[in-house]
């Protein structure tokens, strides 16, 4: 019975973990496509969608390569953080079975 409160509390518990750890990739995410823009385009700003000099072309590219790394890193952070949470008190983060990402 006592393991079945836990698992109700832990979910709530976990919000101000996940908020930091979503943060933190967030930041990474930011990151990570500056090198890759960098990488590809050789510039250190990618377009935004209201740069009249640049094209479709390469205002699509640039979101969708941000949109990319950012679900990757977003998907890593958050599962690295349930694992870890898992590991120290043996119940997952989540309530429900789809993952529960309010």
């Amino acid at each position: 019975m006592a393991k079945k409160r836990k698992k109700l509390k832990l979910p709530l518990a976990y919000k101000p973990i996940g908020f930091v750890l979503s943060w933190a990739g967030g930041a990474l995410a930011g990151l990570a496509f500056q090198k890759a823009w960098m990488a590809i385009r050789h510039e250190e700003d990618a377009p935004d969608a209201l740069d009249k000099d640049r094209g479709w072309g390469e205002v699509l590219l640039a979101a969708a390569l941000q949109g990319a790394i950012f679900a990757a890193v977003r998907s890593a952070v958050d599962r690295t953080g349930a694992t870890a949470i898992e590991r120290s008190t043996g119940v997952w983060p989540s309530s429900d079975k789809g993952g529960g990402r309010d």
